[in-house]
């Protein structure tokens, strides 16, 4: 049963200890009809992406919460990733990376300066100063937290934002490619979280555990950015733009089964319910 049990988690994205924790439980509850209809669904998705992706590349797949980058048809670095929260979701997207910020600036979105650092602020006045936050006007003018009436939501029409260094949302770099939906790919200060066995917490963008693995990856063809600059430069606290020489594709997909090169079948938490079996949102019948 314990060996069973071994083969069994990893196929499902959970903790290989053998034991039938709550997760282990429910996906093992999942009947056979639904996995075979979650992986039919899989299939046309997979299928539409059967062209060329190109010769480097990188692949986001959100229920996963997993990114690939990949080279000549063969994964070459695997990294955790934490994706949007069932109410902020990481959208489907293709698009090419052509900016790596290092030592960032973060700009916060008015998403999140009206459901989030508003009310910490109304809790704690302190909050902006404590978390190097700075409100700026339309022309760059930096505004006074105490001429502002924090009752209302007047702040959101401001500008917020967070000097480079460690405790920045984005902590070290930042990685930028065009797209509507104003998302991208970071580092974080919080890097407990990417043991966590639901990495569902981001408002949209992607967080990446050692994320500069793959920074280094993708500045290989930008003369002068070898690992030791890149990482001199964030010791130093630089904000940073670099352009990449030769811009990369980056896919954020929904892909929620699929089977690998040994014939086995992966199963992932449908976490946003595109699969449209409530049986496969486990997380949220936990």
């Amino acid at each position: 049963v314990d060996t069973a049990l071994k083969r069994f988690q990893p196929r499902h994205g959970l903790p290989v200890d053998g034991t039938t924790g709550r997760y282990t439980f429910a996906a093992m509850n999942v009947p056979a009809d639904v996995r075979l209809t979650q992986l039919q669904t899989n299939l046309v998705r997979l299928k539409t992406m059967s062209g060329s992706l190109g010769e480097r590349f990188v692949m986001v797949n959100i229920p996963a919460a997993q990114i690939e980058a990949v080279e000549g048809g063969r994964v070459v670095l695997r990294h955790t990733a934490i994706v949007g929260k069932i109410d902020r979701q990481t959208p489907i997207l293709s698009s090419k990376i052509n900016e790596i910020i290092i030592n960032p600036y973060w700009n916060a979105p008015e998403s999140i300066v009206r459901r989030d650092i508003i009310p910490l602020v109304r809790k704690d006045p302190e909050y902006l100063s404590k978390n190097s936050i700075h409100i700026l006007d339309s022309k760059g003018n930096e505004v006074d937290p105490l001429s502002i009436d924090w009752s209302t939501e007047e702040a959101a029409k401001l500008r917020f934002r967070q000097d480079p260094g460690k405790i920045n949302a984005m902590s070290s770099v930042k990685i930028n490619f065009p797209n509507s939906h104003a998302v991208y790919m970071h580092d974080t200060p919080q890097q407990s979280l990417f043991i966590d066995q639901d990495r569902f917490y981001s408002s949209g963008c992607v967080r990446v555990q050692n994320v500069r693995d793959l920074v280094t990856w993708l500045l290989r063809d930008t003369s002068g950015w070898d690992r030791q600059r890149f990482e001199q430069t964030i010791r130093s606290g630089e904000n940073m733009p670099v352009n990449l020489a030769a811009p990369v594709p980056v896919y954020f997909v929904y892909i929620s089964a699929w089977s690998t090169g040994d014939a086995v079948v992966h199963f992932r938490d449908d976490i946003y319910g595109m699969d449209g079996v409530d049986e496969l949102q486990l997380s949220s019948s936990l």
